[in-house]
């Protein structure tokens, strides 16, 4: 399905405030610090960001260090979770009035929201495998033309592997992990994204790559096109973590 009839499958009806308070938990149940991991693996290449974008940040862990290894960066936070965006607001608020006063937090659905400003980075954590491909692609059309010249766009998110037997294993995870997510959040997105095809259809290139879980799951650094007569600065870096 495609448009407005995903759009009304996937969104209207998806309530992530019913995983909000125990998404921590169940997130180390699961996977116990792997997903905290992937989503770190990137901060070490996101130095000179000022302005930056966070889509579905969850319950701010992410943010509250990015905050803390960047004291003069501003961050709008898009959520349909209400309760998403409460957990994300104490969690900052702990880190001081100052870091609380360089963020603006928006309850909106990202398929919807208008951002205001231009953005050097945008974060994504296990956000876009919410979305069916042609929401996909509107979010990349709504978002990307506030992208400034050579933005960087951290991406973590499952993944299947390449080898067989570990990649028939990941789809076995994959499928349980959207039927579960399914019957908590009404979540109606059964598949994994191509957000690679659509990323580099529209000029955007990987520079740096983590593995983690035999491959299950991946962080990515993607540089969109750099201003005219310049460069993205170097070759791709490939870093497979133990696990």
């Amino acid at each position: 399905m495609q448009g407005r009839s995903e759009n009304a499958l996937s969104h209207s009806s998806v309530n992530f405030d019913r995983i909000a308070r125990p998404y921590r938990w169940l997130e180390y149940l699961s996977f116990g610090p792997w997903l905290a991991r992937c989503r770190s693996a990137q901060l070490v290449h996101l130095t000179g960001a000022r302005h930056a974008l966070l889509l579905g940040d969850g319950d701010g862990r992410f943010l509250a260090r990015l905050l803390a290894a960047h004291a003069t960066l501003t961050a709008d936070v898009v959520d349909s979770s209400y309760s998403m965006l409460r957990i994300l607001d104490r969690r900052v608020r702990r880190s001081g009035r100052q870091a609380r006063q360089r963020i603006c937090l928006h309850h909106a659905d990202a398929l919807e929201w208008n951002p205001t400003r231009s953005y050097d980075l945008i974060v994504s954590h296990f956000f876009l495998d919410c979305f069916f491909p042609g929401q996909l692609e509107q979010l990349l059309d709504r978002l990307l033309p506030y992208a400034l010249p050579g933005a960087r766009w951290v991406i973590s998110e499952f993944a299947l592997p390449r080898s067989t037997p570990a990649a028939h294993l990941a789809r076995g995870v994959v499928g349980l992990l959207y039927r579960a997510f399914g019957l908590l959040t009404g979540l109606r997105v059964r598949a994994l994204p191509d957000y690679a095809t659509a990323l580099r259809r529209r000029g955007l290139v990987p520079i740096h790559d983590c593995h983690y879980l035999a491959g299950l799951l991946r962080s990515q650094v993607w540089s969109a096109p750099p201003p005219a007569g310049g460069d993205f600065g170097g070759k791709i870096r490939i870093e497979v973590e133990p696990g």
